[in-house]
């Protein structure tokens, strides 16, 4: 790492001058005098905002885990203050982010879905910072928190630099170089970054996504967690950011930059039935690890047992900058907690905690749900409403609703004045962008069955709680078609189905399924239904004009395809695919014209440039094929068509050298499997 700007820091500085006081006293006073004139003008502290993704509380050792996941982050922490009973908001990694980022809730910024633009109107801390001077950069782990191919639409704004770039992986792809970026690299990332900014105060940004599943740690900590691979990542992405913090040391950095670590949200792994996270709020999923070290440690060791929220954490961060925080934000300052005291624990006034989940809704079309904390209880609300005392039943199994019902009413009461009273209606509401359920799947979600992208979701209707085991098998049916393993996803869907018959993106999965284990008769039935029951969703058309394809029905795969199109324009292989089917049914010209548009979004599209090359060669234009059929060959260098239609074009051009060259490199190939 080229250092950075490395001279003094302050903490280097005190010591020296300390030093310099033992002799030379009189020069002693000259220096601090000048130092303290320089700490009047008030310089901002560098900030770094690390969220881990899908991380428990309870695997932390400085939440008291005796795993030993955590020795970085523990040995932060007893430089930090500690928030022991710190809350999410919602299960979602996007929609969490938002809070974090915004100082806002779900029912008022209404990123809710993924998908959703982040609005303008939103005070948004990176462009608030950055406003103020602060450099700032954003690296994070996964497609999900990608502004620009991803899930995150707008979350770039205020920063300088933005580290995403991910992409869809094709079967066969390493998981680490399309859809997601292991810890390490991400850190890496960072570093470089960190190591080039330039003089000033800096933002920085790390979102590690490694503990969401699926999980699989590097080695060692495969092996040595062989077992429990969701700690092998814990473990993984804590070395990750030792090396971090390591590096700031080193380079003086990290006593005087402020350093905020929390989770977005954990993981049920198992608890109350559900396997991963979105549709429950109980505490494995809501619970949340919040450190914060502040600039040359003040109250360090400090543990706060107060409840806090993500909400609260821009707020912090603004004050601890000194930058006003904005009327909006919902949140507050945290640092209001912290008493020039020793690092005892303190008790403070109960602060409730809010929380939701639209997902089993959009996704499912079950039930929202929605949670209140305060005092002792959890309450739920919900098509059967929950009371939990979490004193007595931290665990929540004893539902205690039927027995104090007017305890439930009471919470019931509050919490719909709290939501009413944070919402608000001012932001414009987007509808997330169809061609997002391709990206979803690739990260183990659903897309949005439901077209409402407005409203406001009331409880009611199905309840999660009874049909938690579809959403299992669901999630690990998207997994096995997203690995081509579609003999083992279709038996999954086929119980998700029996369970709940129109589900679209269930049928939409099964009919995928099918097509590739050319299963076309079960395949088309599926896809039709996911279709009639979700017809915005331009991936159901997608799919559906692919198993007409492949039965040879090429003018009934055209309209899907457009339809497809129309609803994702950006989306590449769906402009490859309606030009494929063009060309079969003689509409040549405007065949050209989406591969034209496929490759303005894909320039290195393989098989858009082979047809394309193919189409011209064939129309007696080699000189223009070539360039095409060039770029197809050195894409796809293995490929026996992309050196065969080379061959013939230069033939064409009477160029017998560059032709026999290419037929021989066609024959060094194997022939295609038919």
């Amino acid at each position: 790492m080229t250092p950075r700007r490395f001279g003094y820091s302050t903490g280097s500085m005190v010591r020296s001058l300390f030093s310099m006081a033992v002799r030379r006293w009189p020069l002693f006073l000259f220096y601090v005098s000048s130092t303290l004139c320089f700490a009047a003008s008030a310089p901002l502290p560098n900030i770094i905002l690390i969220t881990l993704d899908t991380t428990r509380a309870d695997r932390m050792g400085f939440l008291g885990s005796t795993r030993g996941l955590t020795p970085n982050l523990d040995a932060m922490a007893k430089q930090g203050v500690v928030f022991s009973n710190a809350y999410s908001h919602v299960p979602i990694t996007t929609a969490s982010h938002t809070t974090i980022l915004t100082g806002t809730y779900p029912q008022f910024n209404h990123v809710t879905d993924f998908g959703i633009p982040l609005s303008k109107k939103l005070s948004y801390l990176p462009d608030l910072l950055h406003q103020r001077g602060y450099h700032t950069g954003a690296f994070v782990g996964s497609l999900i928190l990608d502004p620009l191919d991803g899930t995150a639409p707008g979350f770039d704004r205020g920063f300088d630099v933005y580290d995403a770039g991910f992409h869809l992986r094709k079967h066969g792809a390493d998981r680490y170089q399309t859809v997601e970026r292991r810890a390490g690299d991400v850190v890496q990332h960072a570093l470089a970054w960190l190591s080039q900014v330039p003089e000033g105060p800096f933002f920085l940004w790390i979102h590690l996504y490694d503990a969401h599943d699926p999980y699989d740690p590097p080695e060692p900590y495969k092996s040595k967690y062989s077992s429990q691979p969701y700690d092998g990542e814990i473990a993984y992405a804590d070395f990750a950011v030792g090396k971090l913090f390591d590096a700031l040391r080193k380079h003086g950095l990290y006593d005087e930059t402020m350093i905020a670590v929390m989770a977005d949200h954990g993981e049920s792994l198992g608890a109350h039935g559900e396997n991963t996270h979105g549709v429950f709020l109980y505490d494995e999923t809501l619970h949340v690890p919040l450190a914060i070290k502040l600039p040359l440690n003040r109250s360090g060791g400090k543990r706060i047992e107060t409840r806090a929220g993500l909400v609260d954490v821009a707020p912090t961060i603004l004050q601890e900058s000194g930058v006003a925080v904005p009327k909006e934000m919902q949140g507050e300052s945290l640092l209001k907690m912290l008493k020039p005291a020793g690092p005892q624990k303190t008790a403070g006034v109960d602060r409730p905690a809010y929380a939701e989940t639209d997902y089993p809704h959009r996704a499912f079309g079950w039930s929202s749900l929605r949670a209140l904390r305060t005092g002792k209880y959890l309450y739920i609300q919900a098509p059967e409403r929950e009371l939990y005392d979490q004193i007595a039943d931290p665990a929540a199994k004893k539902n205690l609703t039927a027995e104090t019902k007017a305890v439930a009413d009471t919470l019931g009461f509050k919490l719909n004045e709290f939501r009413q009273r944070t919402s608000q209606s001012l932001i414009e509401l987007t509808k997330p962008d169809p061609g997002q359920a391709q990206k979803l799947q690739a990260l183990g979600y659903v897309g949005s069955d439901s077209n409402a992208a407005k409203g406001d979701n009331l409880p009611g209707g199905i309840d999660p709680k009874s049909k938690i085991e579809v959403s299992n098998l669901l999630h690990d049916a998207m997994f096995d078609v997203e690995d081509a393993r579609y003999e083992e996803a279709v038996p999954l869907l086929e119980r998700v189905l029996k369970e709940q018959p129109d589900m679209p993106v269930a049928n939409m999965q099964f009919g995928m399924a099918e097509t590739r284990l050319k299963q076309y008769d079960k395949a088309l039935g599926a896809l039709q239904k996911a279709v009639k029951l979700l017809p915005d969703n331009g991936m159901g058309h997608y799919e559906l004009g692919l198993a007409l394809f492949e039965t040879g029905d090429w003018k009934a795969a055209a309209p899907e395809f457009e339809a497809a199109v129309a609803r994702a324009p950006r989306w590449a292989d769906a402009h490859f695919s309606l030009a494929a089917v063009y060309a079969r049914i003689d509409r040549v010209p405007e065949a050209l014209a989406e591969l034209d548009t496929t490759l303005s979004l894909t320039p290195g599209h393989y098989r858009a440039n082979l047809l394309r090359g193919r189409v011209l060669s064939l129309q007696g234009n080699p000189a223009g094929a070539l360039a095409n059929l060039e770029e197809a060959a050195q894409v796809q260098p293995d490929s026996r068509e992309a050196h065969l239609f080379l061959a013939e074009a230069y033939t064409q051009l009477g160029r017998t050298l560059d032709a026999r060259r290419e037929r021989e490199a066609a024959e060094s190939l194997p022939a295609p499997n038919n």
